[in-house]
């Protein structure tokens, strides 16, 4: 019969008979594993092309940030962006300078919002920001900063075309919305209303 005492004992010993070299490659090839499963997730979470959050990424860390907001009484505002005349871009200048507009616009976002804010691309020309702790923005404002950062990076890129965009803008309501995929859904709602 087997006696868990002795089991230990015989891990234990198994463990001192390991040198310190030994030891320290087994702590890095721990280290390895863990690191590539983070990498890992991360990857599954990102927008290959754009480098920001993915439909995936935003969900789950945009539900973070509402719970928090939730738990703390503080407001949370959804803004949605989708990039005008997208597809006459690809069609004039090709998939290449589509992509190239695409991580433009998402270079913007990155550098106009703060760092806790959720920046997200949803698919195709499509992106949103979850502004945490914020009610209600000024969009006239947001939209005059991001065309600002656009026109500098028009003349330093020496582009043919401009990035142009909507914005719309949802303030969350927990007992309205419940999730981000209901504020994502109402957000959808609203846009294709403005433009369908």
């Amino acid at each position: 019969m087997l006696n868990p005492g002795k089991q230990a004992r015989h891990g234990a010993r198994a463990a001192q008979l390991l040198s310190p070299q030994q030891e320290r490659e087994l702590l890095r090839d721990q280290a390895r594993k863990a690191e590539q499963e983070v990498m890992g997730v991360q990857m599954a979470s990102m927008d290959a092309l754009t480098l920001l959050s993915n439909r995936h990424g935003v969900l789950t860390l945009a539900q973070l940030g509402l719970d928090a907001c939730q738990r703390l009484g503080t407001p949370a505002t959804l803004l949605f962006f989708d990039l005008d005349n997208f597809k006459r871009i690809n069609y004039l200048y090709g998939r290449a300078e589509g992509d190239a507009a695409l991580k433009t616009f998402a270079d913007v976002l990155r550098i106009a919002f703060r760092e806790n804010d959720v920046v997200g691309r949803l698919g195709d020309d499509e992106f949103v920001v979850l502004l945490t702790g914020s009610g209600a923005v000024e969009r006239s404002a947001i939209k005059a900063r991001l065309e600002e950062i656009l026109d500098e990076r028009k003349a330093t890129m020496r582009r043919a075309h401009e990035i142009r965009f909507s914005i719309g803008q949802i303030e969350y309501d927990p007992a309205l919305h419940g999730s981000i995929a209901g504020l994502l859904a109402r957000a959808d709602a609203v846009t294709w209303q403005t433009t369908g």
